[in-house]
């Protein structure tokens, strides 16, 4: 086994879970078409990040947060997530989730599969509803690039032994930064920009790539 201190960080939606948090709380708020077209735009590239995230949330106003928190109980995981994190773990790797979504799905897909970190934004509520407003680190489109640097940096890890797994165009920052780039059942604005590109739905997939 290879002791060397490693970082592996994934993105959430899409990829260490099966949906995308936004669009589920969005069928939930009766706002499914709008808040899936946005997404689908920033996702390829085509909308700003920021902008993207700010305008969906907008339309999430008056939401009770009771019931996003009974949505996130039963997100779905992956195919292979919870044996790939275990496997990365044995071979060193230092393990994270980098998401423009919410605290609210991370911290719990965190404490699920026993992660390291997990950075994402938190959405605001005012007694027990949304407000329709977003805070957080990862608002723009070069935010999860500045958060790889960051935890590398506190780990005292070579950017060169870090891995990025993603699918869509706000990943783009980490995959210019990282070591080594997992574009994973991806849209291609991503896949140009990867090393490998995985397209069958599972995270076991890439334990070929990561020793």
């Amino acid at each position: 086994m290879d002791n060397k201190k490693k970082l592996i960080l994934f993105d959430l939606d899409s990829t260490l879970i099966n949906c995308e948090t936004i669009d589920e709380i969005a069928k939930v708020a009766g706002v499914e078409d709008e808040v899936k077209k946005i997404t689908k735009d920033a996702m390829n590239g085509k909308l700003e990040f920021g902008e993207a995230l700010k305008k969906r949330v907008s339309l999430l106003k008056g939401l009770p947060m009771e019931k996003i928190m009974n949505l996130v109980s039963n997100l779905e995981l992956t195919k292979g997530a919870e044996e790939t994190i275990k496997e990365l773990k044995k071979r060193g790797y230092i393990t994270g989730v980098v998401s423009g979504g919410f605290t609210i799905a991370t911290n719990r897909i965190k404490d699920i599969l026993g992660l390291d970190y997990a950075y994402s934004n938190e959405l605001i509520t005012k007694e027990g509803k949304l407000t329709g407003e977003v805070i957080g680190p990862i608002m723009s489109s070069h935010a999860k690039g500045d958060i790889l640097e960051e935890i590398a940096k506190k780990e005292g890890i070579d950017l060169k032994d870090t891995v990025v797994v993603g699918d869509g165009a706000n990943d783009i920052s980490m995959f210019k930064k990282a070591g080594f780039k997992i574009a994973f059942c991806a849209k291609d604005i991503l896949k140009k920009n990867a090393d490998i590109c995985i397209d069958k739905k599972d995270l076991r997939e890439i334990l070929k790539y990561t020793i």
